[in-house]
């Protein structure tokens, strides 16, 4: 039986209300597609008029790479994971905050090469199993058999991850991850066994800010570990560097 999961990630609190999209409605012929290849530098992930979170994947977060401005660009074949906020069109590669991936098996950690995804926790995909629209994106990870399916209201992203049968379902999450710019700090706190916040302070093209997170886990997790100078520590708080304190 395929096991599934559920993550709620949140900027504040809100109540939420989720209506199904009416096929014969006008949203139906809107392609998010559009401009992920060329020059467009469009996302194709799930997000609502003037939202807070655009849930999209991420593909090359490289800074030398012009066409990954928004973190995904139609010509790649693997998905390094789902981060919560991007630029669409912009033309300059910013944002790419808190990166989420599934993985099944050994655990890796670090994303690895694009032309070598195996070195790394990235996925293939292919596009036969990948589809958007407004609000919502899926997509087929072909290297751990994990279907994905993200949401989002303005201001909280929502995740459905489908395993498949495994005793090694895991949950890669990044705060360090950054479409462009320099990472100042970072602290991760677990909360319990479902719950995770933290946050990470950056500078980029829009300059300095704070990214703060909560994510909830609708099924709780039996074991974490954080991964910080190369080693896994299982450690409640952990704050990157070492020298930075709480704010």
């Amino acid at each position: 039986m395929k096991k599934e999961l559920l993550i709620c990630f949140f900027t504040t609190l809100v109540s939420l209300s989720n209506a199904q999209q009416n096929k014969n409605d006008v949203l139906s012929w809107v392609d998010p597609f559009i401009g992920t290849g060329g020059h467009g530098h469009t996302f194709p992930g799930a997000t609502t008029p003037f939202g807070m979170i655009q849930l999209s994947p991420d593909q090359n977060t490289k800074s030398g790479d012009w066409d990954w401005c928004s973190g995904y660009h139609y010509s790649s074949k693997t998905i390094m994971g789902f981060s919560h906020n991007h630029l669409s069109g912009t033309g300059w590669a910013d944002l790419g905050d808190i990166l989420v991936m599934p993985t099944v098996g050994q655990v890796k950690m670090v994303p690895g090469q694009e032309d070598k995804p195996e070195t790394g926790y990235r996925s293939t995909f292919s596009h036969d199993k990948e589809t958007a629209s407004p609000g919502y994106y899926s997509v087929m990870l072909d290297s751990y058999g994990v279907k994905a399916e993200l949401t989002a209201s303005p201001r909280v992203g929502f995740h459905k991850y489908t395993f498949p049968k495994t005793d090694e379902a895991n949950i890669i999450i990044d705060p360090t991850n950054k479409i462009f710019g320099n990472i100042y700090h970072t602290l991760v706190s677990i909360e319990g066994n479902n719950k995770i916040k933290g946050y990470c302070y950056s500078n980029g093209w829009g300059g300095k800010r704070f990214a703060y997170f909560v994510m909830e886990f609708s099924k709780p997790f039996k074991s974490y570990g954080v991964y910080a100078e190369g080693k896994i520590k299982n450690n409640e708080k952990l704050h990157w560097p070492k020298t930075q304190k709480p704010l």
